[in-house]
């Protein structure tokens, strides 16, 4: 069989919230069909819970502070000069490459290495939404020029980004909605992800176009299918933050039919976004370069149960819409977060600022932040109680602290020399 084809699916502010990962009342079936005929990951989790930075390590399997994504690219930052994305790096095993939709990694599309970029937007609101994005990686998808060379198709929805027009995305009903354990449950709370989840049944829709173009033109025999987001849902307490809401993420793998790979189940392994190059060139038979941080997970696909298992997830944030620096590590158990300049809490960005959902919400969120905090995630899953400091745990406490700053030193975190300044004409 030639190298497997690659179709990976990214959307914008998920997080987990589909009914697969077990949110009651989300309309989703066709993401949930997918996870049913590939592998779910109930322990993926982002680099950052910011759009670019969050892209950056996906398609580079690198951390973002290491290829020089600090913040978003609209604010002026860019990939440093030598860095390497997936497309690049699968053109050397013959590889063809497209990006249908949404990117968000750089200013200049051409920098990101794709043979074809197709850039759908809305004429209306801009978008690049996910019915058109669809629309053209479908018509690409049934080409006969698929089926003469491996191909890579990246297909990226604005959605579910804020806002939810109801125009375009028929709310659910609010009193139908469950909401999340970290969020307060009210009418504003509800009415707010009545409009998400409406988003993402639109969404879920246009993923269910592009399964089927690749089941009609027989391509899902030779093709791996990711589907994945940036970060955590952009309500208060996920997006923004490094909180489990606004690092963990959606991440599934649905292996070509017929071949000899896990599938039909859900994993709590931990996986990150910067193990998804490194998976993906173990497939194609392609080096890894030495740079690349991330873990194949392709021996355990192919259902080794001695495959090297990932022990820690790490994750950061540097600037998003001010500077707001923060490293953390997060085991199976134990959340270790090191704030690197005095702050709130939660730190809104101005869509959530703008929300529905935060003018229904006191300003408890508005206190001082520790400067280092410490979750024990078996008994406090909502991260609403910081050990750190206690010293029954200093033990835990330090260890959590050396993988951190050992992280930092092997992937070159600038933060190490003192602040990191902003891009010429960051506003």
């Amino acid at each position: 069989m030639s190298s497997p084809n690659v179709v990976m699916v990214h959307w914008h502010d998920l997080g987990t919230h589909l009914g697969t990962y077990g949110a009651d009342g989300v309309s989703s079936p066709e993401v949930d069909r997918l996870a049913g005929e590939g592998v779910r990951f109930d322990s993926a989790f982002c680099a950052t819970p910011l759009c670019t930075p969050a892209r950056s390590a996906l398609m580079t399997g690198r951390y973002p502070h290491d290829v020089g994504i600090n913040g978003l690219q609209h604010h002026g930052w860019e990939y440093a000069p030598d860095v390497q994305t997936l497309p690049m790096l699968l053109r050397t095993a013959g590889y063809r490459s497209a990006n249908f939709g949404m990117q968000h990694e750089s200013a200049d599309p051409a920098r990101l290495g794709y043979d074809e970029v197709y850039d759908a937007r809305d004429p209306t609101t801009g978008w690049q939404r996910a019915d058109t994005v669809v629309d053209e990686a479908s018509a690409w998808l049934s080409a006969p020029e698929r089926r003469q060379e491996p191909f890579l198709a990246v297909v990226g929805f604005f959605e579910v980004h804020r806002p939810y027009p109801p125009e375009i995305y028929p709310p659910d009903d609010p009193a139908g909605v469950t909401v999340p354990a970290f969020l307060p449950d009210n009418a504003s709370t509800r009415a707010d992800l009545a409009g998400f989840q409406g988003s993402i049944r639109i969404a879920d829709a246009a993923v269910g176009r592009l399964l089927e173009t690749l089941r009609t033109q027989r391509l899902l025999e030779n093709t791996w299918v990711i589907f994945t987001t940036d970060h955590g849902m952009a309500f208060p307490g996920g997006k923004s933050t490094l909180y489990d809401p606004g690092i963990r993420i959606s991440l599934i793998v649905r292996p070509p039919d017929g071949a000899a790979y896990r599938r039909g189940t859900a994993t709590s392994r931990l996986a990150a976004h910067v193990d998804v190059v490194p998976t993906l060139l173990s497939l194609a038979g392609a080096s890894i370069p030495a740079e690349v941080s991330g873990l194949s997970h392709l021996e355990w696909l192919r259902g080794s149960d001695l495959a090297i298992p990932r022990v820690n997830v790490f994750a950061e944030k540097t600037f998003h819409d001010a500077y707001d620096p923060m490293r953390a590590v997060r085991t199976g158990r134990w959340k270790y977060i090191r704030n690197y300049v005095p702050g709130p809490r939660l730190v809104l960005p101005l869509d959530i600022e703008a929300s529905q959902t935060r003018a229904g919400m006191g300003d408890e969120h508005l206190t001082p932040r520790p400067d280092v905090e410490l979750y024990d995630l078996a008994d406090d899953p909502v991260e609403r109680t910081n050990v750190a400091g206690k010293p029954e745990l200093a033990e835990i406490e330090n260890d959590l602290s050396q993988r951190l700053e050992q992280w930092q030193r092997d992937t070159h975190d600038p933060l190490l020399s003192g602040p990191i300044p902003a891009p010429a004409g960051f506003s």
